[in-house]
């Protein structure tokens, strides 16, 4: 239940965050904004400004009000922004509504909820910077604070003796033949120096300090005796807060980019027809990985709603049909013929579309049933006490 909560809350703020950009940037060009809701409908209540006065909303009140009514909804996905006139079909004609302003005021509104989940990212690294994250130790920029400094595990060969003995990725290393590395340099040196002879290693693995008897072997790779693994000196990392500000500028981007080489190859695959790679995630994926994340602390999963967020405004602002990106594309249309299309073709291009984007979600989402169903039901059953 708590895996699930946080998941809402995450993915809550994300979408609200998206359509306030909507809102605000509609509101700065003189939209109106008819409804601005968290979760979606059916409506619990709403409020709005009227007179000088805050006027309650019912669930069922359809009445057109002067201001934007702030609503609470059932379902708990996120939320909404409903603008005058948004729809292609809508034919308001009003000076307030989104038909009737100019095209690149359009552009701009639609755009403003894809900047939106970039700069909540941007402000996510910087928070993470500002409160220390574990990084790699090789090129710590300047001015950095490093703390809890550790000679850390990064990586073990298969069947090589320290995967064999049990020791896994994250385990910090305390001591080598009762020597105590100071870096992993050294680290390297007491394990080359007990050649082929058995030695004890102790590691801390989640506050559990452990011993294992290791036994080197030769390895192809190195040619030589060893036991299989890469270390790295491994610590938490802060900045200054102009630094962190920095910092995350960089990560944005550097996230940004991986995330479209990655989108680019997974639309290659559809369009090759090869499926949906594995590494695709749906609801379910996303709900099981928050989880995960949040079990490692506040820093991991306020990393994971940074990248989330920069997946969820890479994903809006493709040139899709129903989603924003594809939106602008068809007011560049519109700008390019000097007349937008019928409203009632657009309007069926953009449901035929979200259709096919609903499918392709369920089907991911089966595909994580399949993937994460034991994780599910183990919760299910921890959580009734099975």
């Amino acid at each position: 239940m708590t895996v699930f909560i946080i998941f809402l809350l995450v993915l809550s703020v994300l979408v609200l965050i998206h359509e306030a950009g909507h809102f605000f940037a509609a509101r700065l060009f003189g939209v109106k904004a008819e409804e601005l809701g968290a979760g979606f409908p059916p409506r619990i209540f709403g409020f709005v400004r009227e007179d000088g006065k805050w006027k309650y909303v019912g669930r069922k009140d359809e009445k057109e009000y002067k201001n934007t009514i702030w609503s609470l909804n059932w379902l708990p996905l996120g939320g909404f922004v409903r603008i005058k006139g948004e729809t292609p079909d809508g034919g308001a004609s009003d000076p307030d509504s989104f038909q009737n302003v100019a095209i690149w005021k359009r552009v701009i509104i639609l755009a403003a909820g894809v900047a939106m989940n970039w700069f909540l990212a941007f402000i996510l690294f910087a928070a993470i910077f500002m409160i220390g994250a574990p990084a790699m130790l090789e090129d710590v920029p300047a001015g950095a604070v490093v703390e809890d400094r550790a000679v850390t595990i990064t990586h073990l060969l298969e069947g090589q003796p320290a995967d064999e003995a049990g020791l896994e990725a994250g385990d910090q290393v305390l001591s080598i033949a009762g020597e105590q590395p100071s870096d992993y340099n050294q680290a390297i040196d007491l394990i080359g120096a007990q050649g082929d002879d058995e030695f004890e290693i102790k590691v801390k693995r989640d506050e559990q300090e452990l011993v294992f008897d290791l036994d080197p072997e030769y390895i192809e790779e190195i040619e030589k005796a060893g036991i299989g693994v890469a270390m790295a000196d491994v610590g938490v990392v802060k900045f200054a807060w102009y630094q962190a500000i920095y910092q995350a500028g960089i990560s944005t981007y550097n996230y940004t980019k991986l995330i479209l080489v990655a989108f680019a190859g997974i639309i290659k695959d559809i369009v090759t027809f090869n499926g949906v790679s594995e590494d695709v995630a749906g609801p379910v994926g996303i709900a099981v990985l928050t989880g995960q994340f949040a079990k490692q602390g506040i820093v991991p999963l306020l990393q994971f709603a940074a990248i989330l967020s920069i997946n969820l405004a890479i994903i809006n602002f493709l040139p899709i049909p129903a989603l924003d990106g594809g939106r602008v594309i068809f007011l560049l249309i519109e700008k390019v013929r000097r007349k937008a299309l019928r409203p009632k073709l657009e309007a069926m291009i953009h449901q035929i579309a979200f259709l096919a984007l609903i499918i392709l979600i369920l089907l991911v989402t089966l595909r994580d049933l399949g993937k994460y169903g034991g994780v599910i039901w183990g919760g299910l059953k921890n959580l009734i006490g099975m």
